[in-house]
């Protein structure tokens, strides 16, 4: 079985834009829907709207593959399966390591998706010696110590660090130093890494916090709102009672009670 140590995809020497690779997920997930409800053909403007792209950024994006669909009938859905699939090196499959098996890290195994698109959990690793031999997910936890030696055994180019963030670093270091070169990082930090490796930063608080901005910004414009609807004074209510100027003929700056 083919691992992600001797084959990479072939997005980077295509020359497909970064934006247009963290799009294709987006796509294949709207497409993947449509393909389960045996949807046949999918317009841009009915995929770029499940996707939440504009039609126009989508065309683009699937010339990069080389795929313009069909006037007046569409996209195939299967055959944009597999072509996405093939790009983004899902057709074969992907051995990851989860290292910090906390509550966080358990949620990660328990998550069935990691199969159905290309991924294998091969290890979950966790510095806690009373962890060790305890089956998360149905997979018994390994001690750090065993670290290099799962993943020269594994295959593994892709490692899920789920450690607290003093640690990060550390768990990282030795991941890139026993041949990973992706990082899934869900550790409050930034990681140091050198050339050659990506690193894809989950941070559910920074998340968190940008949504806490919007909220308050919608608050302040629904107050601010609120205070003009209050002091609004339709005109021809101002007619009618003949208060709608004062002796200088401006409007005065506390109305009449």
């Amino acid at each position: 079985m083919a691992t992600g140590r001797t084959h990479r995809p072939a997005t980077r020497s295509r020359g497909i834009p970064e934006a247009t690779v963290a799009r294709l997920p987006l796509y294949l997930r709207a497409l993947t829907a449509l393909s389960e409800r045996s949807v046949p053909t999918v317009s841009s403007e009915e995929l770029a709207a499940a996707a939440g792209v504009n039609s126009a950024k989508l065309r683009k994006d699937f010339s990069y593959l080389g795929s313009y669909g069909t006037r007046g009938v569409g996209y195939d859905v299967e055959y944009l399966v597999y072509q996405i699939s093939r790009e983004l090196g899902l057709t074969q499959d992907w051995p990851v390591v989860i290292v910090g098996i906390g509550n966080l890290g358990a949620a990660l195994a328990n998550y069935g998706g990691f199969a159905s698109r290309g991924f294998r959990v091969a290890a979950l690793i966790d510095a806690d010696p009373g962890m060790a031999g305890k089956p998360v997910a149905g997979i018994p936890v390994q001690h750090t110590d065993e670290l290099e030696s799962i993943i020269r055994d594994n295959g593994v180019s892709i490692g899920v660090i789920a450690t607290p963030a003093g640690a990060a670093q550390q768990v990282c270091d030795r991941l890139v130093a026993a041949g990973v070169t992706s990082i899934l990082n869900f550790a409050p930090t930034v990681l140091s890494v050198p050339d050659g490796v990506d690193v894809r930063k989950v941070d559910l608080s920074i998340e968190l916090q940008i949504l806490a901005f919007h909220e308050q910004r919608k608050a302040g414009e629904e107050a601010t709102t609120g205070v003009a609807a209050e002091t609004a004074v339709p005109a021809a209510a101002r007619e009618e009672s003949g208060t709608d100027q004062g002796p200088d003929g401006d409007v005065p700056a506390v109305m009449p009670a």
